[in-house]
Formats: structure tokens, sequence, C-alpha cells
């Protein structure tokens, strides 16, 4: 009997201490949208963070309170980003796909105006004089463009310059915030048209340290048709809302400095 009553009180509190947690687990429960977890699970779960959130998770999260746009999602296929929104009850637009590009076509044509022996990296290399290439605007072929690529889209040629792969490339922007020079920009994949240069020197001082760099002389201006490239400080610019790739520029272009994406 004196067992058995200690067995009964300590059963009892049981009872009471097990109906008050499941009645507090109710009543304190964290209601969790079903559509975050759909949409988490339509993701990649690449985890990139390309989009500025913390992994897929918040991204989805983001989505789902309106913080964050569905195209910010670099990985996602088009369908997905569909699926996406028909689940937040969106209409998403049709996108225009971009890709990375890189202003320089120098590379190892441009001499060096000294042996730089310093940490391989491009934004070391920019403290020093601005690099070691002569064209202070040019590509100083260190690679970090390469190596901040989440999807490995970025591979450096035997000529010094960063190749981008159009198909792997999701525009995700990290190689344009990566470049000390500044040589990268998101373009349109539909329109392969672009200037290879940067530079904003004078065309005289362009040409005596680069082969094909721009230098200015207006003749793209001119052989185009639709009011598309305009040459700013300097240096040839491609307005994309206009340019329709007819290539009259890359016809007349006397450096070879615009090109078309292959």
């Amino acid at each position: 009997m004196e067992i058995l009553i200690p067995v009964l009180i300590l059963g009892s509190l049981g009872l009471i201490f097990g109906a008050s947690l499941a009645i507090a687990s109710k009543k304190l429960a964290v209601q969790v949208d079903q559509r975050l977890e759909k949409i988490h699970g339509l993701l990649p779960g690449a985890n990139c963070g390309a989009c500025g959130g913390a992994g897929c998770f918040g991204f989805a999260e983001a989505v789902l309170s309106g913080k964050m746009d569905i195209r910010a999602c670099k990985v996602a296929d088009e369908s997905v980003k569909q699926r996406i929104a028909e689940i937040l009850g969106k209409k998403l637009e049709k996108n225009v796909k971009r890709v990375a590009i890189l202003h320089c076509h120098g590379g190892r044509r441009v001499k060096d105006k000294f042996l730089y022996q310093g940490i391989k990296d491009c934004v070391a290399a920019n403290l020093l004089m601005g690099g070691q290439k002569e064209c202070t605007f040019g590509c100083l072929g260190f690679g970090n463009c390469v190596r901040v690529c989440p999807f490995d889209a970025i591979t450096m040629s035997k000529d010094g310059l960063p190749v981008v792969d159009e198909t792997k490339c999701k525009a995700c922007a990290k190689c344009v915030a990566a470049c000390p020079k500044k040589l990268f920009s998101l373009a349109p994949a539909n329109l392969p048209v672009y200037v290879a240069c940067r530079s904003h020197d004078l065309g005289k001082d362009t040409k005596a340290v680069c082969p094909v760099g721009c230098i200015a002389c207006k003749l793209c201006e001119r052989a185009c048709k639709f009011d598309a490239i305009r040459v700013t400080d300097n240096v040839a610019v491609i307005d994309y809302n206009k340019c329709t790739s007819c290539g009259e520029c890359v016809k007349v272009c006397p450096m070879k400095t615009i090109r078309i994406r292959k």
C-alpha cells in the first residue's frame, strides 16, 4: 500500500503534465503556410545564394512574404517559376534570358608594364597601379570571376581571358560584382552583338597599348540604322532596347572591337 500511493500520485502528475503539454502545443503551435513547403519543394536546392537570400528555403520564405521577386532565383527553370507564380496566384511575365558578357578582348595581346609577383588575384593586383597591364581598363587575367561563379560557367582561355559558357550562365551577376575593372555586364542572350572594350582613353592611347581596343572612331554610330550604338566617353556602348543584331557595326569596326558572341 505504501508503494501504491506514490505510484498513483506520480501517474496522476504524469497524466496532468502530459495533458497540459498537449493543450499547450495546440495553443502555441506556429501555423505554417502550406504554400511554403510547396514552393521550397519546387526549387532546385542549389543553395547558391545568388538570389540574395539564405539558400533555397530563405528564398521561398522571402517570395511567400513578398520581400523577394520570383525572378530573383537564377537557377530555377522558367517552368518552375511559372508554377511558383501559380501557387502564389500571380501572373509571371515572360522573361528574356540574359547572360554575362566580358567587355575586353585584349588578354595576352596587351603587354605587361611591370612584372607582377603578388597574389594572383584581380582585386589585389588592381591595387598596385591599376594592375600589371599597359591598358589600365583591361582584364588582369587572374580569374576572380571564375572562382566566384557558382555554376562553373566561366573558364580562363589560353589568351588569358575569361570565357562564359552561356548554356551554364544563370545571370546571377556575381562576376559583375567580383571584377575590379567592371568588365562584365548582363545582356540579352538573343542579341549576340557586344563591345569587347571598356577603355575610356583617347583612341590613339588605346591603340598604342591594345590592338583590339575601341578607338572611338564612331564608324559604328554612322553605320547603325537604329541609333542603337553610341560612342560615350571614348568607348562604344550598345542600347539593347534598340539593337536588332543586324551586324552593321561589326562590319565597319576597324579594330574588330565590336563582336558577335559565339
